[in-house]
């Protein structure tokens, strides 16, 4: 869960995430593309890139190759036990004194 936590820790590794809920299906050329246009953030390739090489250990973002592209899609299945451990319990109340 460590790294999953680091990287959501980070705005830009966000943004990326919402942007490939957005659209799905990114390659690194189109995810810059986009993050410059909608989101206004200028970022060298390279910074998307090491980005996206942070999430997909983390497991947030897989990859697939056809030809010469690569294609990024997110994957919420990391964020699982975390939803399980704080947000699908019991409510308490709080009790204050």
């Amino acid at each position: 869960m460590g790294d999953v936590f680091k990287a959501l820790a980070d705005p830009t590794r966000r943004t990326i995430l919402d942007e490939l809920t957005d659209r799905n299906g990114q390659t690194l050329f189109e995810i810059c593309a986009r993050l410059t246009t909608k989101y206004d953030l200028g970022s060298s390739r390279q910074a998307i890139s090491q980005h996206l090489e942070v999430l997909e250990a983390a497991g947030l973002v897989v990859t697939k190759r056809e030809g010469r592209d690569k294609f990024h899609y997110i994957n919420t299945g990391p964020l699982e036990p975390i939803v399980e451990r704080w947000l699908r319990k019991p409510k308490r109340t709080v009790q204050h004194r």
